[in-house]
């Protein structure tokens, strides 16, 4: 039999993390997903150590594993090798590849969650085979991964693609101060937080804790309350879509993200408030798609994280020779 090789991959959130094997052609052979351990730094890595091991046992065995790849919810500062996650205990300004190579014997890569979005949407979503394309995540924050010209858009100091703090309001509040005025007008927690604040959870006691979900499922159910929340966080998304188009003019924008992964009511109406701000040619050209990758396209980009750097040191979007 031909050998096979393959790299792990592990796709970290502030609330789960999801691990996984994912072969060179670009078959999933394993995956988990964990509760992500919030009680210590070192609780954290050794987590971090024992789900790379078990992505590695599990490799069928003619398969060599080639390396490990990580996306994480922050800050990747490549130039000072540090890691900023604040929804991570312990990860403030960490060192984290030094940290693991300490503890694991493979090659390790690591890069920002919303940059391993559009490479895993551009391999193996959607987006495949696109060389233009933008991939903006919506959950509990909001984050740009970009490919222009084939090539990932990083940054100078790889802040690239913060799409929530984009300024869409000329009147200045106190709470974009922190996480920005997209992601503080129509982030999923925002949504959440915006239901509260409105009344939208009374005499629906059944929903509350559900937050942003509970919204859209109302939403999709012709509430009017749900859609008037949704409608006005459509139309900020719809604002922050039209400038990404104007100014990368994208063949794809891709949708992911937990505010995208059900219903049609909210794509629907972030592509027509889109249409009506961004440049017409540019509009016009423009596909606006949900992923379909969903949960999955974050360890995809895990992977390419991994190929991409070891393999060929490069972060073009046209996959692995």
């Amino acid at each position: 039999m031909i050998a096979e090789s393959a790299v792990a991959a592990l796709d970290i959130g502030g609330t789960k993390i999801s691990a996984g094997l994912i072969s060179r052609a670009g078959d999933l052979l394993w995956q988990r997903a964990e509760a992500t351990a919030q009680s210590s730094l070192a609780d954290s890595l050794d987590q971090l150590t024992n789900l790379i091991v078990e992505a590695v046992i599990h490799a069928p065995a003619h398969c060599t594993v080639a390396g490990v790849g990580l996306a994480v919810p922050g800050w990747v500062n490549r130039r000072a090798g540090t890691v900023w996650a604040p929804n991570i205990a312990g990860w403030d300004h960490i060192p984290l590849l030094r940290e693991l190579r300490q503890r694991v014997r493979w090659p390790l890569q690591v890069d920002s969650d919303r940059n391993a979005y559009v490479l895993g949407e551009a391999w193996r979503g959607r987006a495949a085979g696109l060389e233009d394309v933008v991939f903006l995540a919506v959950g509990t924050g909001i984050g740009a991964g970009i490919i222009s010209g084939g090539r990932l858009i990083r940054g100078r100091d790889d802040l690239a693609g913060c799409a929530g703090w984009f300024a869409l309001q000329p009147e200045f509040q106190e709470l974009y101060a922190w996480m920005g005025c997209l992601e503080a007008e129509a982030s999923g927690k925002s949504l959440g937080r915006k239901a509260e604040e409105r009344d939208f959870f009374a005499g629906r006691d059944e929903l509350r804790g559900q937050g942003a979900r509970a919204v859209i499922e109302a939403a999709e159910h012709d509430d009017a309350a749900g859609r008037a929340l949704l409608d006005e966080a459509a139309g900020f998304l719809g604002m922050g879509v039209a400038n990404l188009i104007s100014t990368l003019n994208p063949q794809m924008v891709v949708l992911g993200g937990g505010l995208f992964q059900r219903g049609e009511y909210l794509l629907a109406a972030v592509r027509r408030e889109t249409m009506r701000w961004a440049q017409p040619m540019a509009a016009e050209r423009v596909r606006i798609e949900r992923s379909t990758l969903d949960e999955h396209a974050g360890l995809y980009g895990a992977a390419r994280i991994a190929w991409d750097e070891n393999s060929a040191g490069s972060a073009s979007a046209t996959g692995p020779e």
